[in-house]
């Protein structure tokens, strides 16, 4: 995944966009991982910190939009 400074070059449509690619991937892991068929955990925890990634630059952008 991207680094947060290629993050913040991102627009806020492309960072909602993958926020929900991102929760939908992590619903399937979750599934998988329920029925004992996640091959890889450690990806699991790879695109929570993806998510978490995105979110914060997120809220980056909407408090600087906020404060013009």
């Amino acid at each position: 995944m991207a680094t947060a400074k290629e993050l913040k070059e991102l627009s806020e449509a492309d960072l909602k966009q993958r926020a929900a690619e991102l929760r939908d991937t992590l619903f399937q892991d979750q599934l998988k991982r329920a029925t004992g068929s996640l091959d890889n955990p450690s990806e699991r925890t790879q695109h929570k910190r993806d998510l978490a990634r995105i979110l914060t630059v997120l809220g980056e952008k909407t408090r600087t939009e906020k404060k013009a």
